[in-house]
């Protein structure tokens, strides 16, 4: 599964993606968003597989699109097709992270751009080193954050989405905490990264893919209409193996089966 643009390595239920281009600080070409998405989908057809941690490669997470994929979509017979095609590929990538069952953590270190704050927006725990500089610049390059507007609402809010976008912001590790961008904010990465995946490993897998897909559900729907969903979830989740396991797991004072 190595491929040269995106690392990978699975250890103890994780599978570290690291992307390997540090010559372009670590730009998303449409060959790393292909690689990226397979390891994703690979890892979605392995239940050995729990978390996906992201991280780049050289002390940089991403500087967003490559700009040699965007001359080339330019010059193409049809630029607008090609472009169309690049963008697509971007939200595709960064929709794509946003959903899947698995636990998804961003380790975000320098510069995070373009796709690459997408996927730390859309991840479920980011964390942020005090070297991080997150931008936004699209409107200083007459451009829009096509890909992310979605991630980036969800993420921060409308109030804060719109601040970044019309001041092209950068910002750091302390405005991004605040602004809950990012879940925590270390000198440490490694051990902030143990800490996130030791917490993360005590919770069962299917209990985690179900609750993630019922938050995302209850986004768009008022809580009332959300009722009878929830509690048929709740019974199947009571009553299927997780919970079993997991209550008596709680009486008999011992780990559940799926902690380390």
């Amino acid at each position: 599964m190595d491929g040269n643009l995106v690392l990978i390595r699975d250890e103890g239920g994780v599978r570290h993606l690291t992307l390997n281009r540090p010559h372009a600080r670590n730009a998303m070409s449409l060959a790393l968003l292909e690689e990226l998405v397979g390891a994703l989908d690979d890892a979605e057809r392995s239940d050995a597989i729990r978390i996906v941690v992201v991280r780049g490669s050289d002390g940089t997470f991403s500087a967003g699109a490559d700009i040699k994929d965007m001359a080339n979509a330019r010059n193409a017979d049809d630029p607008a097709e090609a472009i169309y095609r690049l963008s697509c590929a971007f939200g595709a990538m960064v929709a794509r992270f946003a959903t899947t069952p698995k636990t998804v953590i961003t380790a975000l270190e320098g510069a995070v751009m373009g796709g690459g704050f997408g996927l730390a927006c859309a991840s479920d725990i980011a964390i942020a080193s005090h070297t991080v500089k997150f931008a936004l610049p699209e409107a200083t390059l007459g451009l829009i954050p096509a890909q992310i507007a979605p991630v980036l609402l969800e993420r921060i809010g409308y109030s804060e989405a719109k601040r970044l976008t019309v001041t092209g912001a950068r910002i750091g590790a302390e405005e991004a905490m605040r602004i809950g961008l990012v879940h925590a904010v270390t000198d440490d990465m490694d051990t902030a990264l143990g800490q996130a995946i030791e917490h993360a490993l005590t919770c069962a897998p299917e209990a985690v893919a179900v609750s993630k897909k019922l938050l995302r559900d209850a986004r768009f729907v008022q809580s009332d209409t959300l009722v009878e969903h929830a509690a048929n979830l709740f019974v199947e989740a009571v009553t299927g193996k997780e919970g079993a396991e997991g209550t008596l797991a709680f009486v008999e004072k011992r780990k559940a089966r799926w902690m380390p």
